[in-house]
């Protein structure tokens, strides 16, 4: 088993940051700067074309830590951040660009590449999960959440339905195929954001890979807007989310 290798830490408004690398695959950790023992761990996956420390994924990361005392951990996904792309990388990106050019749908180019990095991915958070669990602030008997949209989702998905640590989930903004077969295997509580006027996901087919969890305890977060539109105040529910279902009480600011 890969240990967790720190590369890099830094400090600043209550949030300690930690690059480490897994097993070569570049990560980062945000913990509080000093807490009661051990936390609660949340997994959090980026969107595409993004990376572990994009603005989404350190403010997401924030009011996790800030708010609640939660570990919150990222890896950059195959072929993005620190890690360099494959020849299978560049031409399936290389499609998307080429069918966002020319007016023509680019989700089955983005549903066929995502499941093609969640296959690649998958492994390593779990290899990842394993490395972050021997930490003494972590360990192996507390909680573990995953969050992630769009591509978060493409590879969560999968994660969480083969991974039994993970025992709450937040997803959104992903089409059904080919993730509805395994969104039947979990039944952990999710939360899931869909935006009613995106222009890629018909809500039909969000509304399907909703219906497809088996969770007892699932709900939908419908918002009007476009893909890209997703309410800020979204966040802030996932952390109330985590929160319920993780064991920890959110903080307010006095």
């Amino acid at each position: 088993m890969h240990s967790v290798q720190f590369t890099a830490e830094t400090s600043s408004d209550g949030l300690r940051e930690r690059d480490f690398t897994v097993g070569g695959v570049p990560g980062v950790l945000w913990s509080p700067v000093s807490g009661p023992g051990r936390a609660p761990l949340v997994l959090m996956g980026h969107g595409g074309g993004t990376h572990k420390k994009a603005p989404a994924m350190a403010g997401r990361a924030q009011l996790l830590v800030t708010g609640c005392g939660f570990h919150v951990a990222t890896i950059d996904a195959p072929g993005h951040g620190g890690r360099p792309r494959t020849a299978h990388d560049e031409r399936e990106i290389a499609a998307m660009q080429q069918a966002m050019a020319t007016g023509e749908p680019v989700g089955p180019i983005v549903v066929r590449y995502n499941a093609h990095l969640a296959e690649r991915a998958v492994p390593e958070w779990q290899a990842t999960l394993d490395a972050l669990q021997e930490l003494p602030e972590i360990g192996t008997e507390g909680p573990v959440g995953y969050f992630g949209l769009n591509m978060g989702t493409a590879i969560g998905v999968p994660l969480t339905a083969i991974e039994p640590r993970i025992t709450a989930a937040v997803f959104g903004l992903f089409w059904p195929d080919p993730l509805a077969e395994t969104a039947r295997r979990i039944t952990v509580p999710i939360e899931y954001a869909l935006q009613w006027d995106d222009e890629h996901i018909p809500r039909e087919s969000g509304l399907a890979l909703f219906d497809a969890f088996a969770s007892k305890e699932k709900t939908l977060h419908a918002n009007a807007g476009a893909h890209k539109e997703l309410p800020r105040f979204e966040a802030d529910s996932a952390v109330r989310f985590f929160a319920r279902h993780l064991g920890r009480a959110v903080m307010t600011p006095a």
